[in-house]
């Protein structure tokens, strides 16, 4: 395995990069964030270049630092397998289903934590215009759902969805089934386990996090089910692509 950058994988490293260098320099930090990170669809902020743009944007230099390293350690040997045009659709392939996958889950958290207002008698579009006008009264809405349902809500419509991890959670995945025995360890848990195992193992966990609301590793505002969505994408990739590699009409791994 030649770890020596190959070129797909450092292209999508400088514009990373690039971008996280616009977040700071332009518009005062915030224009960058107010264009291309991926609001929720119901806010007024949320356009539908966020679904792709938001994939090159990160919060912050630990959280680019890491998703690079990881890019680059897990991308380059996956792209010298695949080429660059399978490796680019595993990419952006689990980047969409890390998408699809957590806006699913923020809808159905959403749903649920209005209900009760539904039953009070305010409609949705009521509740997603206040919202979008500020936020909702705190005294009136407080007796209802909670102080701290508002403020899960409260995150969930005004959060933002920024980073390459669901992208690089199917490249993961792409490389525990093409580098099964591969050795791998985490920084905090120093022993080498084979990626087969290793690497369901992430997955497990993200989804635990996510259902949880309990982390593991990563910081608490880590969209878990993103990761998920990232990494079953990329795995069904790599088993259709396994299943149908002696046919001649499917891209032979």
């Amino acid at each position: 395995m030649n770890l020596r950058i190959s070129e797909t994988v450092k292209h999508l490293l400088i514009i990373n990069v690039v971008m996280f260098i616009g977040t700071i320099i332009v518009g005062d930090g915030m224009l960058f964030n107010r264009w291309f990170s991926m609001f929720f669809p119901k806010n007024n902020w949320f356009e539908p270049w966020q679904i792709i743009t938001h994939m090159f944007m990160h919060g912050g230099v630990t959280h680019i630092l890491f998703n690079m390293f990881a890019l680059w350690m897990f991308g380059t040997p996956v792209e010298q397998r695949l080429g660059s045009k399978k490796f680019l659709f595993v990419y952006f392939s689990a980047g969409l289903g890390a998408v699809i996958l957590q806006v699913g889950y923020s809808y159905f958290q959403f749903n649920n934590l209005i209900s009760p207002l539904v039953e009070h008698g305010y409609t949705m579009k009521e509740i997603v215009a206040a919202l979008n006008s500020g936020g909702l009264n705190k005294s009136v809405v407080n007796p209802i759902i909670g102080p701290d349902n508002l403020d899960s809500l409260n995150n969930i419509f005004y959060g933002r969805l920024v980073g390459a991890s669901g992208c690089i959670m199917g490249i993961l995945a792409a490389f525990g089934v093409l580098y099964p025995e591969a050795k791998l360890m985490m920084i905090f848990l120093p022993i080498p386990i084979k990626a087969k195992y290793f690497i369901p193992g992430i997955i497990l966990l993200d989804l635990i996090s996510a259902l949880s609301g309990n982390s593991f590793f990563s910081p608490s505002n880590t969209a878990y089910m993103a990761h998920v969505g990232g990494a079953l994408v990329g795995f069904f990739i790599m088993w259709y692509w396994r299943k149908n590699q002696f046919n001649n009409n499917r891209w032979d791994l």
